[in-house]
């Protein structure tokens, strides 16, 4: 006979952390009425402008191991806008800072009764960001089809999410830990309801990855208080420091740690809930215990190529550090002590430890879920499946 009743409870437990989730939004949410008190003083009208010649010329000043170069550059903007200007600008790298052709932005700095100087703020990186998001939501619509566009939806979403409550709630003072576990789990349950509906798969997947949250969220403030993790490892940290914001800079440090392990939890508890369902559509007459070491065999392989992801994405954001450790001029003990490799330590053992956890609860909760499902139920489950 069906356990009609056991989905029914699963559901309810979701629909409860939905709950918890809403009412921790409304009590951390911004006061949009209050004035930040991060101060960075006048923000710098820039105006843009595209590179028309690049030379070599002597530096009025002797630096060290850097090339001088005068640019002649046409103002695209601002009250000038047509003009020809000069842009001094000094490299010390093998590449140049500027290249003929180049769209960038220039501050404009009015001298006393002089001409006006420009100043290089940044490049225009507008076009190719533009390009390379058409191009992404082009193929995931053409992939994913309808689950693609809603992925997307979820993705935007997230994004939203994030500019709306995580940022302005940590500005106006929130604690760090409560507005990442929040925004995680309002994003978690917006993008999985999203791209997967609200079947058992999508229900073992929410349970799965709300426990791996909140495991992480528990290692994380355990492990950056242990290891001593400030936070004050980048200019950008030392800037919010100075501005007497009062933003925790190691509150920062664990929320990171929880919203950067989100990511691959979501993926692996869905992977983990399709593979049970499919299984059991496969096979209904088998007991859950084999039905749960059959799926975890598949787990385990899915576990192994995650972590090693998960891995090589904070190698990849770490490079530049890596090749200073890799010089030979600090040893190995040494570099490992050094915080600024010790949180990236900390953020992979961390996440993947809730990486590992999660599949073992997401592939007991789909087993003994999908004990309620009839086989239509079954096959209509396991035709929305999960892929990569």
């Amino acid at each position: 006979m069906r356990p009609a009743g056991s989905l029914n409870n699963y559901r309810l437990v979701v629909v409860a952390l939905a709950a918890v989730t809403l009412i921790a939004l409304v009590l951390l949410w911004p006061d949009g009425e209050r004035e930040s008190d991060l101060k960075f003083g006048t923000p710098t009208p820039t105006e843009k402008a595209e590179v028309e010649s690049v030379q070599k010329v002597e530096c009025t000043v002797p630096i060290e191991d850097a090339t001088c170069l005068e640019a002649s550059i046409r103002l695209k903007s601002g009250p000038n806008e047509g003009d020809l200007a000069t842009l001094d600008v000094t490299s010390r790298s093998a590449d140049s800072v500027v290249d003929p052709g180049d769209d960038i932005k220039v501050a404009a700095i009015q001298t006393n009764g002089g001409p006006t100087i420009y100043s290089l703020i940044d490049y225009e990186r507008g076009p190719p960001l533009l390009i390379l998001a058409v191009a992404f939501t082009f193929l995931v619509i053409l992939f994913g089809r309808l689950r693609g566009a809603l992925s997307l939806v979820g993705l935007a979403a997230s994004l939203a999410i994030v500019l709306l409550f995580i940022i302005p709630a940590i500005l106006d003072k929130q604690p760090p830990l409560a507005v990442a576990l929040a925004g995680s789990m309002a994003v978690m349950l917006v993008t999985i309801t999203l791209a997967h509906g609200v079947g058992p798969k999508s229900i073992a997947a929410i349970l799965g990855t709300s426990v791996s949250l909140l495991l992480v969220g528990l290692l994380a403030v355990i492990f950056t208080s242990a290891a001593n993790l400030t936070g004050f490892t980048s200019e950008e940290a030392t800037l919010l420091s100075a501005s007497d914001s009062g933003i925790s800079i190691s509150g920062l440090v664990i929320a990171g740690i929880i919203i950067g392990a989100l990511g691959v939890l979501d993926d692996v508890t869905i992977s983990q809930a399709s593979t049970v369902i499919a299984l059991r559509a496969a096979n209904p007459k088998q007991s859950i215990g084999r039905l749960y070491r059959r799926a975890i065999e598949v787990g385990r392989d899915h576990v192994s190529a995650t972590v090693n992801t998960l891995v090589l994405a904070y190698v990849g954001s770490s490079l530049p550090v890596l090749l200073i450790l890799g010089s030979g001029e600090v040893g190995f003990t040494r570099a490992v002590n050094m915080e600024i490799v010790a949180k990236e330590i900390v953020a992979t053992l961390v996440g993947s430890i809730g990486l590992i956890a999660a599949v073992p609860i997401t592939t007991l909760l789909a087993a003994l879920m999908s004990r309620s499902l009839d086989r239509a139920e079954l096959a209509a489950e396991a035709s929305h499946g999960h892929h990569h």
